[in-house]
């Protein structure tokens, strides 16, 4: 048994929060700069270079990439070989959360009560979600997600006669519907299967994945590319002001299902994806 102090977790965590509101990720830095090049319209490529800019200031000001620094979701992945010590997992957590929007003076946006509207202050509660697996380390995902491409994410509870047509449609009508008010370009995370909240937490775990990792089934690495070429042929455009780059990626999770359902669920991020994966 190996034990992992909690204040481990909560430093981690804050570090993590530090750099994802400063810095894009590097496969999302890549796709930006891979799209300039083949934009159509240089008002369109002058949108996606001033996202380039905007990750080299941010960086080298320590500044936030957005105003709208997000809600926080901690996925843990805890080995069943691992002890924590030293106090509480979620108290941990939150802590790490609470630092880190002190310390990189970070927007709150959280409020204690949906209906009240009274804000916390310092951003926490985090939505935290714990899973057991195998092995002596404690996996930790980290995304920070911002109301506005959150708010333009939909689950479906699809009837498996829909097929895959329906799930296609199913998708594009988000994307259509969302236009300009998910910022893109974005990232669209696609869940597939199980039931209406796992489908969900499908779709938010798609958009851990790299852009440049494919999925490990050839039909859905190909329904990926498939459905991100329909996507760009809208026409939304980045900041949706026309051009061929409304989306960077595609990525869809599944998981098995009710022989009489088919739940689909699309969370799109917007172009930051601010999003990391540590170990400890």
């Amino acid at each position: 048994m190996r034990a992992i102090h909690v204040q481990d977790i909560y430093k981690a965590i804050e570090q993590a929060l530090l750099d994802i509101n400063t810095r894009l990720p590097p496969d999302i830095l890549a796709a930006v700069k891979h799209a300039i090049k083949k934009e159509n319209t240089e008002r369109a490529r002058k949108f996606l270079q001033i996202i380039v800019e905007n990750d080299e200031l941010a960086h080298r000001e320590k500044l936030p990439l957005c105003q709208d620094t997000g809600m926080v979701m901690v996925n843990l992945e805890i080995g069943q070989e691992v002890s924590l010590v030293g106090g509480d997992l979620t108290a941990a957590v939150n802590r790490g959360i609470r630092e880190a929007y002190k310390k990189g003076y970070f927007r709150p946006s959280i409020v204690h009560d949906p209906i009240e509207r009274i804000n916390t202050g310092d951003n926490t509660p985090g939505i935290i979600y714990v899973n057991i697996v195998p092995g002596k380390q404690l996996h930790i995902e980290i995304m920070v997600k911002g109301a506005g491409s959150e708010n333009m994410s939909q689950v479906r509870m699809l009837q498996p006669s829909a097929g895959l047509p329906g799930i296609k449609t199913f998708v594009m009508e988000v994307i259509k519907e969302a236009g300009a008010n998910a910022c893109p370009p974005l990232v669209v995370g696609v869940g597939i299967g199980g039931n209406l909240d796992k489908a969900a937490f499908l779709a938010k775990k798609a958009l851990f994945r790299r852009l440049d990792q494919p999925h490990l089934q050839v039909g859905m690495a190909l329904l990926e590319q498939e459905l991100l070429c329909q996507i760009n042929q809208l026409g939304i455009g980045p900041q949706g002001m026309g051009g061929v780059t409304t989306a960077l990626g595609v990525n869809i999770e599944t998981f098995p299902t009710h022989i009489a359902s088919m739940p689909v669920a699309v969370n799109i991020s917007c172009h930051l994806n601010r999003r990391t994966r540590i170990t400890i």
